[in-house]
């Protein structure tokens, strides 16, 4: 059963899954779908055939504009923006307002574990990797490598994080997670778990 506030907005068009929770003023559109024990705070914004996977968190006042797809165990930081317009207007070139015909949504994909700083904005179209960490306060105009620490405008990779979250140590040849001890080999600018 999923926890719905009175002051949600959610359309019935939309799919909320099994033990759900959607805060305050939260908006869901329609079309949206979300997995099984996602939490959705406070005056977050889930656009119009949104996908999030099981276990997704979207903090308080993210907006998740469409056509965006969110693996399982994805986390949303507080006043995140995933945007979908790579040339954004209001009016077309002869000034009449735009109409839903006029422009091609271009979503942000994020892989299974990955984590979204506050106020970080991820600029359509790119792809997060699984288990990577967006800094807070950074714009991502590029793909993120899996398991990739980036950070700054534009982001940058930094460094390497682990499952756990945490910045992985170089120890000879292996990445190591300080939380977990997991091992990890980088091998031409990407990073996989041994």
């Amino acid at each position: 059963m999923s926890t719905i506030a009175a002051s949600a907005d959610v359309s019935p068009d939309s799919v909320i899954g099994s033990g759900s929770k959607v805060w305050h003023l939260a908006q869901i559109r329609e079309s949206a779908r979300l997995g099984s024990n996602c939490v959705i705070g406070r005056g977050a914004y889930i656009g119009p055939g949104v996908v999030l996977g099981d276990n997704c968190k979207v903090q308080n006042y993210a907006l998740v504009y469409e056509p965006a797809v969110l693996a399982p165990g994805v986390f949303i930081g507080p006043a995140v923006v995933l945007t979908n317009d790579v040339f954004p207007r209001a009016v077309t070139p002869d000034g009449g307002l735009k109409a839903e015909g006029d422009w091609d949504k271009v979503g942000v994909t994020i892989r299974e574990g990955a984590a979204i700083g506050a106020r970080a904005v991820c600029i359509a179209p790119v792809t997060i990797g699984a288990w990577a960490t967006v800094a807070a306060g950074a714009v991502v105009t590029k793909d993120v490598p899996d398991f990739a620490l980036v950070a700054g405008v534009p982001a940058r990779r930094v460094g390497w994080v682990g499952r756990a979250g945490h910045p992985l140590k170089q120890e000879g040849t292996f990445w190591v997670c300080p939380q977990t001890g997991a091992n990890y080999v980088e091998t031409d600018g990407e990073l996989r778990e041994v």
